[in-house]
């Protein structure tokens, strides 16, 4: 099968004499994108906020990526942010991989629900003491851990073998011509044997989807912003071929996952209930549901009320659902250069969750009988008697 197009719908070829053997420019590209050791320019753009919430006395942050920023620099950040808060709940959420913050941990989970057969994630949230004896759940995530990364292979492989109606697809429905399907072949070629010689050498959280997309914006003073927009809008559209077609069956099943974190008195929370509507009707073993961040507050509002409404009608001695709001910030984001960033995850900032003061919102709260203070003192206290 070839590709239709010779030509992309804006006239855009890319070069023809592009070497497809590693050049020395290939290698510190590669080494660039792939050194997570922060310089002084970076720590300065992450501890010096373009913010500042000095009226803010609540800070909730249960949802938030570190990815390899250190906490202390991101507590420079917070500080800067939020000089005046009284009380707090902070955990971060990596995914899959547990990390620390004061006396609590947390890690965001990507498992899978058969029920629905779809891929979910959980939001779980312990006291640091209680993963002492935790050596299932870390076995649980290290494998889970590793089948999201083999994703990034997927991607590769499909661009590079290719799969050939995957790449067609992507191709017409993005308007690509076959130059610039095979200006990103070579690239991402060039990405796999780089990653082939340093997969030992690299830090883990390197290998993820965003490493094909951080090297090609490396390429932007070589061949400009035209081409490599419209070469990125190309790869965009494979990877999500790929996520589409990613099979769930090797995540661990979410009552598996819940199971585990709740021998260990962990806290529960779904994030994104708007992106797999379905959990809501699962009746999951949670403690709540993120209704707002973001990415997912199209229907805020209703998730209110039919949080609202489960708990009128729980049963005795059932626990009352908690309203959450998630900020879902990716600290990486912040730390490149901004012409670089993806402008949306930019954006976003641990602990500044809008929908708290939104009038229309607020008065689904008040008719739950909650607030943010609450939820922070309320979940604070599940979290401790664990």
């Amino acid at each position: 099968m070839k590709l239709i197009k010779t030509q992309d719908n804006n006239g855009i070829r890319a070069p023809e004499d592009i070497p497809e053997e590693i050049t020395p420019a290939d290698e510190e590209i590669f080494s660039k994108i792939t050194c997570f050791q922060l310089t002084p320019e970076q720590v300065k753009r992450i501890t010096t906020p373009e913010s500042c919430f000095p009226s803010e006395k609540s800070l909730l942050a249960i949802h938030w990526h570190p990815e390899f920023v250190p906490m202390d620099v991101v507590r420079r950040r917070i500080n800067a942010m939020f000089p005046n808060i009284s009380e707090s709940l902070i955990i971060p959420t990596q995914h899959n991989v547990l990390m620390p913050w004061n006396e609590f941990s947390g890690v965001e989970v990507d498992c899978y629900s058969s029920g629905f057969n779809q891929k979910v994630q959980l939001l779980l949230h312990f006291k640091n003491e209680n993963l002492q004896n935790a050596d299932v759940l870390k076995s649980m995530l290290v494998h889970t851990f590793k089948y999201r990364s083999s994703q990034l292979f997927e991607y590769i492989h499909t661009i590079t073998a290719p799969k050939e109606d995957w790449v067609n697809k992507a191709a017409n429905d993005t308007g690509s011509g076959a130059s610039l399907a095979r200006f990103a072949r070579i690239y991402v070629s060039k990405i796999k044997v780089l990653l082939d010689r340093n997969i030992h050498r690299i830090p883990q959280d390197a290998i993820k989807n965003k490493l094909i997309r951080d090297f090609f914006n490396e390429l932007r003073p070589v061949y400009g912003d035209r081409l490599i927009n419209r070469a990125q809008i190309y790869l965009t559209a494979v990877k999500q071929i790929v996520k589409a077609n990613f099979s769930n069956k090797y995540f661990y099943k979410t009552s598996e996952i819940i199971e585990e974190a709740r021998s260990l008195n962990a806290g529960i929370v779904i994030p994104h209930p708007e992106q797999f509507w379905p959990i809501l009707l699962a009746d999951y073993d949670v403690d709540g549901y993120e209704v707002w961040n973001p990415q997912s507050r199209r229907y805020t509002e209703f998730l209110i009320s039919v949080l609202n409404e489960k708990n009128k009608k729980r049963r005795p001695r059932q626990r009352e659902l908690l309203i959450f709001m998630g900020d879902d910030t990716h600290m990486s984001e912040k730390v490149k250069d901004p012409a670089h960033q993806d402008p949306v995850k930019a954006s976003r900032e641990i602990g500044v969750q809008t929908a708290w003061d939104d009038f229309s919102i607020c008065k689904q709260l008040i008719c739950a009988n909650i607030d943010k203070a609450k939820v922070i003192d309320e979940y604070r206290n599940r979290l401790m008697q664990s």
